[in-house]
C-alpha cells in the first residue's frame, strides 16, 4: 500500500520522466496515470494524494532536490 513517503519518489520519477520541469498538473497526470493501482489501495491517501503531492514536492525542495522554475517543479 502506498503512503505519503512513496509520493516523494513520485513526484522526483515524474519531474525527471517530463524533461526536468514539470507543472503541478503534469505531475498529477503522471502519477495517476502510472500509479492509479496503488493510489486506490492507498486507503485515506487515495483521498488527499494530489494534496500530498504538493507536501512531497515541498520536502524535496528542502532536500535540494526540486526547485520551483516559474510555475513549474525541476530538477537542481
Amino acid at each position: 500500500m502506498a503512503d505519503k513517503s512513496d509520493l516523494q519518489e513520485w513526484v522526483f520519477e515524474a519531474v525527471h520522466d517530463l524533461g526536468g520541469e514539470a507543472t503541478v498538473a503534469e505531475v498529477a497526470k503522471y502519477v495517476w496515470n502510472k500509479y492509479e493501482p496503488e493510489l486506490k489501495r492507498s486507503g485515506d491517501l487515495f483521498f488527499t494524494w494530489q494534496y500530498d503531492m504538493r507536501w512531497a514536492a515541498d520536502r524535496l525542495r528542502k532536500a535540494k532536490k526540486l526547485t520551483l522554475a516559474g510555475r513549474k517543479w525541476a530538477i537542481k
